[in-house]
């Protein structure tokens, strides 16, 4: 654990944050072969489910609180937050996702226990590369995918964001986390709730994220459901027109929109009209 990370303010912060969920919001616990999964739930208990990763870095299932309401009428909302990183999941010591296999198998002990049939998945930048990943491991647990300016998944990192970012990540401090976010969103305007939670994290006592290779085509070929594919048009995080580019190469049932006017980062707490829109035109098909 850093010295600079402070758990009452992650904690302070975090609380901040859920405030903007919908009141009749709930904290679910859920057991798993790797720790213990903390997933934010809202909307009726008998509504079809609704699944939701957060990005990497500091993101948690928090960092939903702009859709939230909007989805908690139709569907039964649960936003996870990913075991052994930033958030209130707590890994099983050294039995934490080392692999991709390992990420899929606790993504299905959460479904488990959370008694969720068929959902539609949806992620964020990282969580949308386990999604994905999930989506090929389980397609019959997936109704619906919807990926979310997802990165490694149809394309790699630019080489200046990966520069920008690695002053943050080999001396991490809630300055330089700042600074690096406030440069993706390139001037526009961060959720002042959202980028005190993002600070919070620094130093949060994480394991290594679970990496690996992009899907392969003949598999993401195959994959036989509805994706929704939503993209930053001011990401500096890789080439927005290549990603759509090559996912709309494989995917064979994908609908490919760019949001104008957002950066990576910025998503999914900055709410475009767009944004909305097509995500709940989505859920309702």
């Amino acid at each position: 654990m850093s010295d600079a990370y402070d758990d009452d303010a992650f904690q302070a912060a975090y609380d901040k944050v859920m405030a903007r969920w919908p009141a009749q919001r709930e904290a679910v616990r859920v057991p798993t072969p790797y720790g213990t999964t903390h997933v934010n739930a809202c909307g009726p208990h008998d509504g079809p489910p609704l699944v939701l990763l957060p990005g990497g870095g500091g993101a948690t299932s928090a960092s939903w609180f702009a859709q939230a309401a909007d989805f908690a009428p139709t569907h039964r909302v649960y936003a996870v937050d990913l075991v052994g990183a930033p958030g209130r999941s707590a890994a099983a010591g050294d039995r934490h996702p080392r692999t991709i296999a390992d990420l899929t198998a606790w993504l299905d002990a959460v479904l488990d226990g959370l008694g969720a049939g068929p959902a539609v998945l949806g992620g964020h930048s990282y969580g949308a590369w386990i999604a994905l990943h999930h989506a090929l491991h389980a397609p019959a647990r997936v109704r619906r995918l919807f990926l979310l300016d997802p990165t490694q998944c149809f394309a790699g990192f630019k080489a200046a964001y990966l520069a920008r970012a690695l002053p943050m990540l080999l001396r991490p401090s809630p300055r330089r986390v700042r600074a690096f976010l406030e440069w993706e969103a390139g001037g526009a305007g961060l959720d002042p709730d959202w980028l005190r939670l993002q600070e919070a994290a620094t130093g949060f006592p994480s394991v290594r994220p679970v990496t690996g290779p992009r899907p392969a085509p003949l598999a993401l070929r195959a994959l036989d459901m509805p994706v929704l594919l939503l993209l930053a048009g001011n990401s500096r995080t890789h080439d927005t027109y290549r990603v759509a580019a090559r996912a709309s190469a494989v995917l064979p049932r994908v609908e490919t929109v760019v949001l104008p006017d957002v950066s990576h980062h910025a998503l999914p707490h900055a709410a475009p009209a767009e944004l909305g829109r097509r995500l709940s035109g989505f859920l309702r098909g």
